[in-house]
């Protein structure tokens, strides 16, 4: 049976190639999983990720009009807030499957929770994946190739660490060696009652 991280990884991989089958950010998403399942919430954050992604690229270009910089700027605001959702709702998911694990007197805290580490992973799918582009481009010289190719040497070694990582940490969760613990965002600039510059309008 495939651990959490290993059907993560599995996942994350799957929705990064099915977006590059058109790479166009306004392609509609066509996610596989059954609906509500954790499967369909993974895949979902990284079609996310990888939308916004190009959206990064896309706001970069030194010609862009501003006003469609700024409606991509605020699709850009609108995705941050989405992913910031579902890693919450990824969080609790986790929460559910620990809260009856008894901690141990000697069991630890983590810097951060699981979904937000499972977070960085996704983002480093698209690293890798845009990084072998830069390997594999022919239109570049070798020097370009090879530093990206050292590059691309990190990112695998940090993939393979951060699933480690992520993979003992819930083992330490299930375990009762670490007890979980998970705070909300909070994000204020998105709040009208917190934002002065939204609630300054009103």
């Amino acid at each position: 049976m495939a651990t959490f991280v290993e059907l993560s990884n599995k996942i994350f991989n799957q929705s990064v190639l099915d977006y590059h089958k058109s790479d166009n950010v306004d392609t509609p998403i066509s996610n596989p999983y059954e609906p509500r399942s954790i499967e369909y919430y993974l895949y979902l954050k990284n079609w996310i990720d990888t939308v916004q992604w190009h959206l990064e690229d896309i706001i970069r270009d030194p010609a862009i009009d501003p006003r469609a910089a700024l409606q991509l700027k605020r699709r850009i605001d609108k995705s941050n807030q989405d992913r910031t959702d579902l890693v919450e709702l990824i969080d609790s998911y986790f929460w559910e499957k620990y809260s009856t694990v008894e901690a141990k007197s000697s069991a630890t805290i983590n810097t951060e929770s699981p979904a937000w580490a499972i977070d960085r992973l996704s983002i480093l799918h698209l690293k890798i994946y845009h990084m072998r582009e830069q390997v594999e481009r022919t239109d570049t010289d070798a020097s370009h190739r090879e530093q990206c190719q050292k590059k691309l040497d990190v990112l695998n070694e940090q993939m393979r660490d951060l699933s480690t990582a992520i993979q003992q940490l819930l083992d330490a969760y299930a375990s009762g060696d670490k007890v979980m613990k998970v705070y909300k965002q909070m994000k204020m600039y998105n709040d009208p009652n917190l934002n002065p510059v939204l609630y300054g309008n009103k």
